[in-house]
């Protein structure tokens, strides 16, 4: 039964009233494009100065990089399957359902959205920081304009999927431009001035603990390779473009990752790298003088445009996949016949101005790096159990390496779990708090009207 019908099913229940449908429109270039707009932010810009520091030499440093996208590489491998068995938007929410039921459903989608939304919040808020800066005459502003840019790109995408996947692509395309320019700049540009000199000091060697906190730097810094999962029932042939563009777009995010630390190093060394806590900062800094800060800010606003775009489609698809499974409210089953769930925009929209207007998003996104690292383990562990319970299912693409590498990266997200726990005790613990709180509200608000309605498998 598709998502735009009603029947009456067990017991005489019935399922949701879809109101309009999801148009199947999207192919590679978007996956690709959603893939490096939704991973590639202000991480890539920061996160190398703190990568050297703990692994001084070039080679190991480099290595971590190419390792990470390897890591990204192998949970594509994996979670790419599910894409294809179960090609249904809205991310690992609907996975997470599929194989562990509607409680671990409704806490994974529950989080991700949230997490999203302030995800959307923080972006316009720095676009809007970056711009006033470039822009002093605007810096009474900045509130307003971090509001304007999630009403704007909330706008476009109420005008459809294609107006979407149009903005991905190009905003997206303007970022690999504006990052190609950057690397090309800081291996043929010679310096205005030598970078300062660094006085930290760096470790002569590397023990387990430097590589460990490097590592996870750099894994959370590939975070966005799962974008495509968000819209696999838009997607044409899912069994062919799904695992396509999921590979070619973390390819891409690594060479892109590998080539930046590399101009960097160039430019800065890595004792410069080492001391600097902006390194895409200092290296313009050193290429283009006082005009550096300039460059890094446009390029900045340039290269979180796509995020946002990305944040601003996933959210909506996050809770009209629960309303077709009962778990959220019917009406977010509304769509335009441009292919977008109007009321789950709108209520996504709301949300991201909320956290905006209160300034709460930073504090969200710290509490939710928990489930963050939660949902990739929900992921990796529902591949294994969906093997069990859906073993007849077709399976146009089979994870490569499973178990091993699917077992691989379910091990890797249990020890970053566990490293997020011991790493922020205080936010861990809000994060668990509010786990078991999530119980009582499903058992009393959510469970009896699922009763009242069948999720559509």
């Amino acid at each position: 039964m598709s998502a735009s019908s009603v029947g009456v099913v067990d017991g005489g229940a019935k399922r949701p009233v879809a109101r309009g449908r999801l148009l199947q429109v999207l192919g590679v270039a978007f996956g690709v494009a959603v893939i490096i707009g939704n991973t590639i932010g202000s991480g890539i810009l920061r996160t190398p100065g703190t990568v050297a520091s703990l692994l001084p030499s070039p080679g190991a440093f480099l290595l971590a990089w190419v390792a990470g996208g390897v890591y990204a590489l192998l949970g594509v491998l994996s979670l790419a399957e599910l894409g294809v068995l179960i090609p249904r938007s809205g991310g690992q929410y609907v996975f997470a359902r599929r194989a562990f039921g509607p409680y671990a459903g409704f806490v994974i989608g529950t989080s991700d959205w949230i997490s999203s939304t302030a995800s959307i919040a923080a972006a316009a808020i720095l676009i809007s920081e970056f711009t006033t800066a470039l822009f002093p005459t605007l810096a009474r502003f900045t509130l307003l304009l971090g509001i304007g840019v999630v009403v704007a790109f909330s706008a476009l995408q109420w005008r459809g999927i294609r107006w979407g996947d149009w903005a991905q692509q190009s905003t997206t395309l303007l970022k690999t431009l504006a990052f190609a320019a950057l690397i090309v700049a800081c291996f043929t540009l010679t310096p205005i001035a030598p970078p300062t000199a660094a006085t930290t000091s760096v470790p002569s060697a590397v023990g387990t603990a430097a590589v460990v906190l490097a590592m996870q730097a750099v894994i959370f810094t590939y975070d966005g390779w799962n974008g495509m999962l968000y819209f696999s029932e838009e997607v044409r042939d899912p069994g062919r473009h799904i695992p396509r563009a999921m590979v070619t777009g973390v390819l891409a995010v690594t060479a892109i990752y590998v080539l930046v630390n590399a101009a960097f190093v160039y430019v800065l060394g890595m004792r410069g790298l080492a001391a600097s806590d902006f390194a895409a900062g200092s290296a313009a800094q050193a290429l283009f003088g006082a005009r550096g800060d300039t460059i890094i800010r446009a390029l900045l606003i340039v290269g979180l445009l796509s995020g946002v775009n990305a944040y601003v489609m996933f959210c909506p698809r996050i809770l009209y996949a629960m309303s077709r499974d009962g778990l959220f409210p019917a009406a977010g089953l509304t769509v335009n016949a441009g292919g977008t769930p109007t009321v789950t925009l709108a209520l996504s929209g709301v949300a991201a101005i909320i956290f905006l207007l209160t300034g709460t998003f930073n504090s969200v996104i710290a509490v939710a790096a928990f489930f963050f690292v939660l949902n990739y383990v929900a992921s990796f562990g529902a591949v294994f159990v969906l093997r069990r319970t859906m073993a007849d299912a077709p399976r146009p693409y089979r994870a490569w390496g499973y178990p091993w590498t699917t077992g691989f990266s379910l091990v890797v997200g249990i020890a970053f779990l566990i490293g997020v726990i011991v790493s922020d005790r205080r936010n861990s613990l809000i994060a668990l708090g509010l786990l078991a709180a999530s119980y009582p509200v499903y058992l009393f608000a959510v469970k009896p009207a699922l009763r009242r309605t069948t999720p559509e498998d």
